[in-house]
């Protein structure tokens, strides 16, 4: 479990710039999110998401993800108000990164937003499809890919953040570009207090006058 003891850091430029990076990443999914295509995958819409009703072929179960430890990070450039980010991310057994899911919160804001990293080759009309335990699903639209995966990101429903405090276990639903449905779960065992919690670091941004 990370140490949850904060530790502030006043970084160099290069560090910062990698600092930087990371809420460019998240402004990025930010700023897609309010694009059309993700407005019509919106489960919160009445308008039924696009490619939902495409029923898929089999289901598979992916066993070779590891997940590690919850972790929450903390952003503050200069004068600007501060992100935050509790993080979990799973690797196949190569080490690449084949799932990450974030909850990023800013500081005074009452929302908070998910963020699901998936590889590539998933069928983007489809969204992700989050259960925690056994409760309700909630549908997480893709909103932007990279070169090594796609993301998908919406602002966070509060009860299922709620639901994520409480439980035990979340799982991942993705449709792959074959029609298969890809499950895998990960731990919510430490959510809660890591999320509640300090943060393990948090990054600072000086601006020179």
């Amino acid at each position: 479990m990370a140490d949850l003891h904060r530790t502030e850091l006043r970084p160099a430029r290069n560090h910062a710039k990698l600092c930087f990076a990371a809420l460019l990443l998240a402004t990025v999914a930010n700023t897609a999110s309010n694009q059309p295509v993700a407005s019509q995958q919106d489960p919160t819409v009445a308008e039924k998401p696009a490619g939902t009703d495409i029923a898929p072929r089999g289901q598979r179960e992916v066993k070779d993800i590891s997940y590690g430890d919850w972790r929450k990070l903390c952003f503050k450039p200069g004068g600007a108000k501060m992100h935050c980010r509790t993080s979990i991310t799973g690797a196949f057994a190569t080490g690449q990164m084949a799932v990450r899911l974030d909850i990023i919160e800013r500081e005074g804001d009452g929302t908070a937003r998910l963020q699901v990293f998936a590889p590539v080759g998933m069928y983007l009309q489809k969204p992700v499809r989050l259960t925690v335990d056994q409760g309700q699903p909630h549908l997480v639209p893709y909103t932007w890919c990279l070169t090594n995966a796609c993301i998908a990101g919406t602002v966070a429903d509060p009860r299922m953040v709620q639901e994520m405090d409480s439980g035990q276990s979340l799982r991942l639903e993705f449709v792959d570009s074959n029609l298969l449905s890809l499950t895998t779960a990960l731990p919510l065992g430490q959510f809660a207090s890591v999320h509640k919690g300090a943060p393990a670091q948090t990054f600072e941004q000086d601006i020179d006058e």
